[in-house]
């Protein structure tokens, strides 16, 4: 506006007054609009295209098949101590939770979760066959626990999902992704106002392994940096549940059937350290808890620890709700040694505590674990831990090869040669072999509870006091029952029972146990849907049966109604036809 334009006219065109319209300054020859829009349909837009990395490619792979989350199987493999397990046990809960169905058969499952463990190359190498058997077949795989959260850039793990030992309350989002083709790693911890946590909350629902015991981690990590500890990397330090977390925990666990909790973590007598609280008070809460023909097993403490509350603990361990039993690592007999592997005590502490405990608690059980060829042992280091061993004479004694893992200080250690770590290995099995620490109890008369089948198929494998393994025979109702047996015989391993008949007359009345498989957690009618749906039993079918044809549930009654209602709103629309029909 306000301003003069100006057209320079074409050559053609002579003056302004020849120009009648716009068309009229086109030159003869000049494309036509016709001809203009043929050649734009020849035209090619070309795209502008950048690298895709690798990586990029692998997690946008398309999925060609319709995805349902939920409906899949999945195949959990775990591998370790009872940490893992009870991860494991959590995130078959989480994942049956969902909807998805947790089977036994590898090849049959659509995904598979490997639950690793890096304690030593074996299991490590279980995980690795594992890996290399679900690629060949084409199995969508996740890989949770110890290795990859220990070691993010190993190897084995690359190109999988992973979920971190921290981690397992989202293990269904990393199935879900995984199987719709995508690439999920997860490894945070979990912090609340700056200060580690024990992990996932304990409430989440879980499919135990075994209905009758429960497994109960009550602090993740540790406060020593061993320097052959691989696990340190994955757990990291300390962090502890609130007790009234971990007592809820078990309060649930009994009013599910279980007869036998098991405290675990990477050390028990470190716990409460972080958050100003002690094992003992822990300890003492849950005896309240505990009801009549229920057990409670403690897992494995270092020395430094446990040297704080050895006389609490003693009367802990002679509760007739505790088992007297303990795990007490001591790894080698040279206070060399133990120094090399930073493990702050002496040979003398762990004997000040392991006299302690067999003075306080009659018949007490020690277990404890050795590590043979560490590479600054030498014979006379060895010398000594054969001398601890024949000294205390241990019923349960864990005899370990040296393993070099990745990224530890004891990997970068000059190795004693493979032959002579072998060679202090059999010599050490031989004197455990040498000595029977059962023979004397033959003819006691002993309290024992059972938790399981024998491998044998003819024996129920219970425990006494002191969590020594008494096999009674096989028989109806036994499972999950306490009673009083004689022993007639002892192995190197074992003790056998003979049943006291009266004793099975005064068992206490406990909930019925959750079957094989049903999820931890879910609200009672629904565990007895579950029950009534997944029992072999004909009793079982029977009960149910009667329990329908008495009285319909709430929901039956609805669900008929609106039936009914449906067939008489199509019958009033479609009246007139049906006249005509029977006419």
């Amino acid at each position: 506006r306000g301003r003069s334009l100006k057209f320079k006219m074409p050559s053609s065109c002579t003056s302004a007054d020849d120009v009648g319209d716009i068309e009229d300054c086109v030159r003869p020859g000049d494309p036509t609009p016709a001809d203009r829009l043929r050649a734009e349909n020849k035209v090619l837009p070309r795209a502008l295209r950048r690298k895709v990395r690798p990586c990029e490619v692998e997690a946008e792979r398309p999925v060609t098949e319709s995805f349902i989350p939920g409906t899949q199987s999945v195949y959990v493999k775990t591998w370790g101590c009872s940490h893992n397990n009870s991860d494991g046990e959590y995130m078959a809960g989480l994942l049956a939770a969902g909807g998805y169905r947790i089977i036994d058969s590898p090849l049959s499952a659509d995904l598979w979760l490997l639950n690793s463990c890096t304690v030593k190359g074996p299991s490590e190498d279980g995980l690795r066959n594992s890996i290399r058997k679900g690629r060949e077949l084409g199995k969508p795989l996740v890989v949770a626990g110890c290795v990859p959260q220990g070691q993010k850039n190993h190897a084995d793990v690359q190109g999988l999902s992973v979920v971190g030992v921290q981690q397992i309350d989202r293990v269904v989002e990393v199935v879900e992704e995984t199987l719709k083709g995508h690439t999920v790693r997860l490894f945070k911890q979990k912090r609340e106002n700056g200060h580690k946590l024990g992990g996932a909350p304990l409430d989440l629902p879980k499919i135990r392994k075994n209905p009758l015991v429960e497994i109960i981690p009550i602090n993740t990590g540790c406060l020593n940096q061993c320097t052959y500890c691989k696990t340190k990397h994955a757990r990291g330090g300390l962090g502890s549940y609130p007790p009234g977390e971990i007592v809820s925990r078990a309060k649930q666990a009994f009013q599910e059937g279980v007869v036998e909790i098991w405290l675990t973590s990477e050390d028990l007598g470190a716990y409460g350290h972080d958050i100003g609280v002690t094992l003992p008070g822990l300890l003492w809460q849950l005896v309240a808890v505990i009801p009549d023909g229920c057990m409670l097993r403690l897992g494995m403490t270092n020395p430094p620890y446990i040297m704080e509350h050895l006389e609490e603990m003693a009367r802990v361990l002679s509760h007739p709700r505790v088992y007297s039993f303990l795990h007490v690592p001591v790894q080698c007999g040279s206070d060399s040694v133990l120094s090399d592997m930073k493990r702050e005590y002496t040979v003398a502490d762990f004997k000040h505590v392991v006299d302690f405990l067999k003075e306080r608690v009659p018949a007490i059980t020690i277990a404890t674990d050795i590590i043979c060829g560490f590479p600054t042992e030498t014979a006379e280091d060895f010398e000594g831990t054969l001398h601890l061993v024949d000294e205390y004479r241990f019923p349960s004694l864990f005899i370990n090869q040296f393993y070099p893992r990745p990224g530890t200080p004891a990997a970068r250690m000059k190795r004693v040669p493979t032959h002579e770590v072998k060679r202090r290995s059999r010599k050490l099995t031989q004197l455990f072999q040498s000595y029977r620490p059962y023979d004397h109890k033959v003819g006691e008369r002993q309290r024992v509870l059972v938790t399981e089948e024998s491998h044998d198929g003819v024996h129920l494998v219970a425990h006494n006091k002191f969590y020594d393994q008494v096999l009674v025979p096989k028989e109806t109702g036994l499972m999950g029952k306490m009673f009083e047996v004689v022993i007639t015989s002892a192995g190197k391993h074992y003790l056998i029972g003979e049943i006291v008949r009266e004793t099975l007359l005064r068992l206490p009345p406990r909930p019925r146990p959750l079957p094989h498989g049903c999820i931890s957690g879910a609200p009672r009618k629904d565990r007895e849907r579950e029950m009534i749906i997944e029992s072999t039993s004909v009793d079982a079918a029977a009960r149910d049966s009667r329990r329908r044809t008495t009285w319909p549930l709430p929901g039956d009654c609805i669900l008929l109604l609106v039936a009914v209602g449906i067939v008489c709103v199509a019958v009033l629309l479609h009246y007139r036809q049906l006249v005509a029909v029977f006419r």
